[in-house]
């Protein structure tokens, strides 16, 4: 079906809803982007209008059948999942990315709290996760930069070597 409706009030909606989205996110990658992260102005935005996209689908399609949006849901959730998951980079001892990823997912609800018209819970994730990200740097480093008392380090176990059994073939 082309586009052609006569329910501008609705396409209006729509795009409000998605503008709103976009804007909600972009502090929280304008800061992401700032500290150099692997997501930023671009990724997080994206997120969150997608997110907000799919539930707008779905509600207009499905309707307000809680199971069917249930189900709209899970998919977010595990799809922004998957891509928080390629914020985090594994080391042998350590593992970075983790607060980006959360990020993106708090971003993801974000985006599905306005999808739902749920304006209050958008702004209380957005504004909370900005300040979590930018008011928990310092604690962050102030953490790194205090040694730990003696006796409470972590050290990272040997890795265990395997041995290799050839199994004789005919």
């Amino acid at each position: 079906m082309p586009f052609a409706t006569e329910d501008w009030p609705t396409v209006l909606s729509h795009l409000v809803n998605l503008a709103v989205a976009f804007g909600l996110a972009l502090p929280i990658g304008w800061d992401n982007e700032r500290h150099e992260r692997s997501a930023g102005v671009r990724t997080f935005p994206l997120v969150a209008m997608a997110s907000c996209g799919f539930v707008l689908v779905a509600v207009s399609v499905l309707g307000k059948d809680a199971q069917a949006n249930a189900r709209v849901m899970e998919g977010l959730i595990t799809g922004v999942g998957f891509v928080g998951d390629g914020a985090i980079i594994k080391t042998a001892s350590r593992a970075s990315g983790t607060a980006t990823a959360a990020s993106l997912w708090v971003t993801g609800a974000l985006g599905a709290a306005v999808g739902y018209g749920l304006y209050d819970i958008a702004a209380i994730l957005s504004v909370v996760t900005f300040a979590t990200l930018r008011g928990m740097r310092p604690l962050k480093e102030a953490a790194k930069s205090d040694p730990a008392p003696a006796g409470t380090t972590l050290e990272a176990a040997p890795a265990q070597q395997t041995q290799s059994r050839s199994i004789p073939t005919d």
